[in-house]
């Protein structure tokens, strides 16, 4: 049950988070998802009722509401010839840094251990991974608002083809003298920001 919530909390905030971060700015809409996140988990990790869903739900909404908005950013952020590029790569390379995540969270859940379970004649070691899944996403949301406070914002950069310098290049084309659909003043927003 806590998973079907928890997917529902990451399907609405990355549809919800995504939608406002057009009018909102990307940056801000990252900033300030991870932000209510970070005061979100430690009744995410500290509870251990069926009060748990909730707050399942709202950490996993912001979550996704804010690596959700993530590779939009990026793709305006990078120049056309390099966007799926860099968009890809970056996935990439954060899956082969979150691969190692288990192991970070054994190995610091060690750190905190809980009174073992006995039951008959086997002693099972516990620990207290709820505080060591707060230490960990408290460290993602830190690094992500540091690297998006520090970046720049290109919110409605217009992604087209028509409207890409790369392209134009390759193509032999200007951009000054293209009209596509009377679209004048995208075309010198893509060149001021080229």
């Amino acid at each position: 049950m806590t998973q079907v919530v928890a997917n529902a909390g990451a399907m609405t905030g990355g549809t919800l988070v995504g939608y406002f971060s057009q009018t909102l700015g990307r940056r801000f809409s990252i900033i300030v998802i991870c932000i209510v996140g970070g005061a979100l988990l430690y009744p995410y990790t500290y509870t251990s009722s069926k009060a748990v869903i909730a707050a399942a739900f709202f950490e996993q909404f912001c979550v996704q509401g804010a690596w959700g908005v993530i590779p939009i950013h990026l793709m305006e952020l990078s120049p056309g010839s390099l966007r799926t590029f860099v968009v890809g790569t970056s996935y990439q390379l954060g899956n082969l840094a979150s691969s190692a995540s288990s192991t970070i969270e054994a190995t610091i859940g060690e750190r905190f251990p809980l009174p073992a379970l006995h039951r008959g004649k086997t002693t099972v070691k516990r620990y207290e991974y709820g505080k060591v899944i707060c230490i960990f996403l408290g460290c993602v949301y830190a690094y992500v608002i540091i690297l998006t406070l520090i970046g720049p914002e290109k919110l409605g950069r217009n992604l087209d083809v028509a409207h890409d310098s790369d392209m134009a290049e390759v193509t032999h084309q200007d951009l000054r003298h293209h009209h596509h659909g009377g679209d004048d003043q995208a075309i010198a927003h893509e060149k001021s920001i080229a």
